[in-house]
C-alpha cells in the first residue's frame, strides 16, 4: 500500500491511496495541473486512476473535480447527499452523467483489491464522510472535517499502520486572528474543524506499537503553522496516559502547496 498527500490544507485537499494493480483519489480539491503533477511524481497518470472518493462537497475539496472528470473517465464515490450538493454547482463546470456512485457510512465497497469503508464526520455539509482503505492485512485511514470526535470515531481508527488526521488549528490564533466572529464560532463548534490540541488527544487513544506513518493534514493557512500543529500534538501524546511519548512514532505534517513524501509499507 501507499499513500501520499498531493495537497493538504483549507486551501485545497487531495490524497493518493494505492496499491500495484488500483489508484485512488481522496477529494480533488487543487487544480487539475496539480494532481496530474502528484500523480506523475508518483509514476501515474490520469489514465491509471480507478476512482474518486469525495468527503464532502466543500470547495477545498472538490474544485478541480470538473477538470479532472472531462479529462479521466473514473467514477465518483461519495454519498449521494454529497453528489446532489456537487450536482448544483455551476463552478465545476458540466460533469460526465452517471459519473457517481452512491455509498453510506459504515457500509464496505471495493475498488480493485482495496476494500473502503465509509464513516460519518461532523461537519457542516450535507452528509460528510472519512475512508478507511484496507489492502490485506494493511490498513490507512483518512480522518479530516472531523469537527469533534467520539467513540464511534476512535472505533474507526483503531488498529491502523497509517494515519491522515486533521489538526486545523491553534485555538488561541483563531480566537485573535482575523476571522470574523461567526467563523471563528463555526470553525470551533462540533461541525468544524478539529484542533492541534484535540488531534492530539484523539491520536493518544489510538496508537499501537506498529503504528507506521502519522501525517497531520488539513492546517489552516491562517490559524495554524506545521511546526506549531507538530508540537502541540506531540505534547499532547507525551502528556497522555498512555506509554507513548510524541517522538515515539513518525509524525509529518502535509503542506498545502506541495506534495509530501511517499509512504509504502
Amino acid at each position: 500500500m501507499r499513500i501520499c498527500s498531493i495537497a493538504s490544507g483549507s486551501s485545497g485537499n487531495c490524497i493518493y491511496v494505492g496499491s500495484d494493480n488500483t489508484h485512488i483519489l481522496i477529494d480533488a480539491g487543487v487544480s487539475g495541473k496539480r494532481i496530474i503533477g502528484g500523480l506523475h511524481d508518483l509514476g501515474l497518470d490520469l489514465k491509471d486512476l480507478s476512482a474518486v472518493l469525495v468527503t464532502h462537497e466543500h470547495a477545498d475539496h472538490i474544485s478541480g473535480l470538473g477538470v479532472l472528470l472531462r479529462k479521466a473517465d473514473v467514477p465518483v464515490y461519495t454519498a449521494s447527499e454529497t453528489a446532489a450538493e456537487i450536482g448544483k454547482l455551476s463552478s465545476l463546470g458540466k460533469l460526465p452523467e452517471n459519473c457517481f456512485v452512491n455509498v453510506s457510512p459504515d457500509t464496505d465497497f471495493t475498488v480493485g483489491d482495496l476494500t473502503v469503508h465509509p464513516f460519518s464526520t461532523s461537519h457542516d455539509a450535507a452528509r460528510p464522510m472519512g475512508f478507511k482503505v484496507t489492502e490485506g492485512k494493511k490498513t490507512m485511514a483518512l480522518a479530516t472535517d472531523l469537527g469533534c470526535w467520539n467513540d464511534y470515531i476512535l472505533r474507526q481508527l483503531t488498529g491502523l499502520d497509517s494515519l491522515i488526521l486533521e489538526a486545523n488549528h491553534d485555538v488561541r490564533m483563531l480566537e485573535v486572528g482575523r476571522y470574523p466572529y461567526y467563523l471563528k464560532q463555526r470553525i470551533l463548534s462540533d461541525r468544524g474543524h478539529l484542533s492541534n490540541e484535540s488531534a492530539g488527544q484523539l491520536l493518544s487513544e489510538v496508537l499501537h506499537d506498529n503504528m507506521k506513518h502519522i501525517i497531520l493534514g488539513h492546517l489552516s493557512q491562517e490559524n495554524n503553522y506545521p511546526s506549531l500543529a507538530y508540537e502541540t500534538v506531540c505534547s499532547e501524546i507525551t502528556m497522555s496516559p498512555t506509554p507513548y511519548k510524541g517522538g515515539d512514532f513518525d509524525i509529518q505534517t502535509a503542506l498545502r502547496d506541495k506534495a509530501g513524501d511517499i509512504y509504502e509499507w
